[in-house]
């Protein structure tokens, strides 16, 4: 490996001062760090160490790791804490082995954790389980990180068996637990932290996550495609800067074309906080929390690093990684990799009948209409994955309950993608669809089909598109119809990021055009089958209620 030497304005985050540096990388790592004068400049900008996304789905950006890497490396980002949890939903061990394996072909550092809650409840119909026995399998692996998201936090405040047995195998081993625990509060937040669980990227208000600091858990500042708690959290940083952290969870590729944590950075010094307090978040915490080899620009540290052009807009001009450079003025430098395809699928064309919804029996929680003249009613929240609860008045027509478009409540449908069986089926407020219907195998945490339109015609479409194409996400209306093919494990596409990137913004586009008015519909879509986010959920089996932690009717 080559050995170079850059000099440029060094921001320095362990002695947090900025000074003109002269950096030496010698075999892939940090040779010397030296202090020169104003005049020996060279490089135009600062060097920072790279950015850290300390909790991400990578599946959620719809790509296989190795294009991952290839549009977030334009943005600085070196490494990710990457939880697995969506594949292993869908193909187990196989599907975690995928991820690690096609991660391996690229210079980018994935961190991989063993997924902790496979399948999420007891309540959906997942492709895979992961035992005790299988986490600890895992977690014995030296390039499994942690434990991932404990979503089961119900499981971990009445120490169900199996929860304990997973987070017990982590301390043993001496690897982290991250948490997922949204909107737990005083005792019971104290209680699921004291069990050994160190993060939470769930919490919505600036209130829940000082409760959980108060008692020692890190918090993850999050801004994804979906959720966004950036504005309500950002703030943490002038007091608690060494237990916060940045993540983005889900990322859409539309919006990992357009950048990643050093959009974050930029926002946070923009509301007057400290840079070395927003860099400790960045770049520093991730590395220090999970152990990670990733370089922190000390001598003897892993060449892992990015010249920006300023401290103000965070606009990347070279990133290195392990001394390589992999992105320069925009450009990414690491070459396309072939990904293979794996995947777990198998079910049957559907018809509209399938959709209809009867308003003649008596069909929990769709009753008689003659004794109840309401409906239970998911409302989505843009930006949130929590949702509403809400009773609202339905719409009959010819002995079915149909959608409502002047009132924006539209049919909601979760199909089992695993085997064939009856459609399980609501009511939606917030989606805005004028005609036609949205649908997708992305749904977390099961990733069944999940759609939402406006008559069953074109639910029956949008859903049948998907299933020949084995996993995608699709759109019909007004005489169109449109689907991006997400053939591996129907998460993701093995194609170039780019092109899905460009794709996804095609059909998001006209996904705006049948009149949904959210910022993401599709993102919004596939967490509304996501029972362990309150209020109320959909899946397969049925509507759920996230308060009681039961199905309905």
């Amino acid at each position: 490996m080559s050995s170079f030497s850059i000099t440029a304005n060094l921001a320095d985050v362990h002695q947090e001062k900025i000074y003109p540096a002269k950096i030496t990388v010698e075999n892939g790592r940090i040779a010397s760090i030296e202090e020169v004068a104003d005049s020996g400049l060279q490089t135009p900008g600062y060097i920072l160490p790279g950015f850290i996304d300390s909790h991400v789905h990578i599946e959620s950006s719809m790509l296989v790791p190795s294009e991952f890497a290839r549009l977030a490396v334009v943005h600085g980002t070196v490494g990710t804490i990457s939880d697995p949890h969506e594949i292993a939903n869908v193909c187990g061990m196989q599907g975690v082995e995928f991820m690690i394996e096609n991660g391996r072909t690229v210079p980018f550092k994935f961190n991989f954790g063993a997924p902790s809650c496979v399948p999420a409840t007891v309540f959906e119909t997942a492709g895979a389980s992961l035992d005790s026995t299988d986490v600890e399998k895992l977690l014995q692996r030296d390039d499994i990180r942690y434990l991932s998201e404990m979503m089961n936090f119900p499981g971990v405040l009445f120490k169900d068996e199996e929860v304990m047995k997973k987070i017990a195998s982590a301390h043993r081993l001496g690897k982290p637990v991250d948490g997922h625990a949204p909107g737990l509060r005083g005792n019971e937040a104290k209680q699921y932290i004291d069990a050994g669980i160190s993060t939470d990227h769930e919490c919505f208000t600036a209130e829940e996550a000082m409760d959980k600091l108060r008692y020692g858990m890190k918090i993850l500042i999050r801004e994804g495609s979906a959720a966004r708690n950036f504005e309500a959290l950002v703030n943490l940083l002038h007091d608690h800067a060494d237990q916060i952290m940045f993540c983005s969870d889900d990322k859409h590729p539309d919006s990992l074309v357009l950048g990643h944590i050093n959009q974050l950075c930029e926002r946070a010094l923009a509301k007057g906080i400290d840079l070395f307090k927003i860099l400790k978040a960045a770049c520093v915490n991730p590395v220090l929390h999970y152990k990670l080899d990733c370089g922190l620009l000390r001598v003897g540290d892993p060449a892992d690093f990015i010249v920006v052009k300023d401290l103000e807009k965070f606009n990347v001009l070279k990133t290195y990684i392990n001394g390589e450079l992999v992105a320069e003025n925009g450009k990414s430098l690491i070459k396309k990799q072939k990904a293979g395809i794996v995947n777990n699928f198998s079910c049957d064309k559907l018809k509209p009948d399938d959709f209809a919804i009867s308003a003649t029996g008596n069909t929990p929680p769709f009753t008689n209409p003659h004794s109840a003249s309401t409906i239970p009613v998911i409302e989505a929240l843009d930006g949130q994955l929590i949702t509403n609860k809400l009773e609202e008045k339905g719409k009959i027509e010819n002995g079915r309950w149909v959608s409502d478009t002047e009132r924006d409540i539209l049919k909601i449908v979760v199909v089992n993608r695993y085997s064939n069986a009856p459609v399980a089926k609501s009511f939606i407020k917030n989606i805005g669809l004028k005609t036609g219907a949205l649908a997708s195998s992305v749904a977390h945490d099961s990733h069944n089909i999940v759609a939402v339109g406006v008559d069953d015609e074109s639910l029956c479409r949008a859903v049948n598109l998907i299933i020949e194409q084995k996993g995608g996400v699709s759109a019909v209306g007004n005489g169109k119809e449109m689907v991006l093919p997400l053939p591996v494990a129907g998460l993701m596409s093995n194609e170039d990021g780019y092109e899905v990137a460009n794709a996804y913004t095609a059909i998001d586009r006209f996904s705006k055009e049948l009149g949904s008015s959210l910022g993401s519909p599709f993102m919004t879509l596939s967490f509304m089958a996501l029972l362990v986010i309150p209020h109320l959920k959909l899946s397969d089996k049925g509507l759920f209620d996230g308060d009681k932690f039961a199905l309905i009717g």
